[in-house]
C-alpha cells in the first residue's frame, strides 16, 4: 500500500510546537535511526508504523530535505495568519513595558518557553492600514497559542533580534573608540536595558546553534 507524504516545503509548513518535540527527541535519545524516524514521523505528519515501512533512500532524501530547511536565514516576518487570527511583530520594541522585556529576555534562551517569548514579540493585530498596525496588549495566558505559529517566524524573530544586538553593541564599541569609557557608561545608565545586552546577545547565540538539525 502506498505511504502518502506530507514533506515540508518551508518553515512555514512546520509549527513551533513541532520543533520543541523534535528538540526533546534529540536530547534524550541517542540512537540516530530512531531520531532520523522522529523526524519524519513529527515533520511529515506521518504515523511512525509508516515511517517505518519507508525505503531507506526515500527517509534520507526527507532527512535531507528537511533539514535544509534548518539552514535559512530567513528575513523578518511581520505577519503571519494563525487559526483565523492575523499576528503581527511588535511594531515598536522601544516601547516594550518592564515585564514584557522580562519576559522576553528570560524566554527567548529557553527553548521550552519559546512560545512566551514569541508571545512578547507577536501579538494579534487590532487594527491595520497599509503597513501600520497596533496589536493586542500583553497577555501571558495566550502563550500556548504560539506553540501552533510557523517556525520561519520564530527564527526571523530571533535573528533579528541578534542583528539588532549585533547593531547595539556596534554602535557601544564606535562611542568607546571615539569617546572613551566615559561615553559607554553614559549609554548604558541611560538605556533601561542595557545592562542585559551582553547576556541577551549571548542567549541568542546559543540558539542560533540549537536551531541547524544536523544530518545523521
Amino acid at each position: 500500500m502506498a505511504i502518502k507524504i506530507q514533506i515540508p516545503n518551508s518553515l512555514s509548513e512546520i509549527t513551533l510546537g513541532q520543533y520543541k518535540r523534535f528538540l526533546k527527541i534529540q536530547k534524550n535519545e541517542t540512537e540516530d535511526r530512531f531520531i532520523n524516524a522522529k523526524m519524519i514521523e513529527i515533520f511529515c505528519n506521518l504515523d511512525l508504523k509508516d515511517v517505518v515501512r519507508l525505503k531507506l533512500r526515500d527517509t534520507n532524501d526527507i532527512i535531507s530535505v528537511v533539514s535544509e530547511l534548518f539552514n535559512d536565514k530567513p528575513s523578518l516576518v511581520s505577519k503571519f495568519k494563525l487559526n483565523g487570527t492575523e499576528y503581527g511583530f511588535h511594531p515598536e520594541l522601544d516601547d516594550l513595558l518592564l515585564g514584557e522585556y522580562i519576559d522576553l529576555d528570560n524566554f527567548i534562551g529557553d527553548w521550552d518557553n519559546m512560545e512566551k517569548a514569541m508571545n512578547v514579540l507577536y501579538r494579534p493585530i487590532l487594527v491595520s492600514l497599509k503597513n501600520k498596525y497596533s496589536i493586542e496588549e500583553y497577555q501571558i495566558e495566550n502563550a500556548d497559542n504560539l506553540l501552533d505559529m510557523p517556525m520561519d517566524a520564530v527564527m526571523s524573530a530571533i535573528f533579528f533580534l541578534w542583528n539588532l544586538g549585533l547593531e547595539l553593541s556596534q554602535v557601544m564599541t564606535n562611542s568607546l573608540e571615539q569617546e572613551g569609557e566615559q561615553v559607554l557608561t553614559q549609554f548604558l545608565d541611560s538605556q533601561t536595558n542595557g545592562v542585559g545586552i551582553n547576556q541577551f546577545t549571548d542567549s541568542l547565540k546559543e540558539i542560533l546553534q540549537d536551531l541547524k538539525i544536523s544530518l545523521n
